[in-house]
């Protein structure tokens, strides 16, 4: 048998050894407090289900967009080596335009606020 074999039987049979333990070894006696929304013994103050704001995912969903921008334009000054630089420019600039109009846009809709 080869390293390969080898190595996909040990895998498996620990992987299977692991999941049988964790399946069968925890103790599912849950308590009153367990069951509480809070476990540190305070009393809540209010609905522990108060839903977040839509303003918050709306600036999540903005920050992880322009996160994005700037992992795709990181290649960008490494594709200047090749035979026409200028479609690379063109491309990364028109992003960065489509990037600037939306997020012109949503400020000017008032998506950026946080008080209203």
């Amino acid at each position: 048998m080869n390293s390969f074999m080898v190595m996909i039987t040990l895998t498996l049979t620990l992987s299977s050894i692991l999941a049988l333990l964790a399946f069968w070894l925890p103790i599912m006696k849950p308590d009153s407090e367990k069951l509480s929304p809070y476990e540190c013994g305070f009393d809540p103050q209010g609905s522990a289900r108060l839903p977040f704001s839509l303003r918050f995912f709306l600036v999540a969903i903005l920050f992880l967009l322009f996160d994005l921008e700037i992992a795709l334009l990181l290649p960008s000054p490494w594709a200047t080596n090749i035979s026409h630089p200028e479609f690379t420019l063109l491309w990364a600039s028109l992003f960065v335009i489509l990037l600037t109009l939306g997020l012109i846009y949503e400020w000017l809709q008032g998506g950026l606020d946080w008080a209203e």
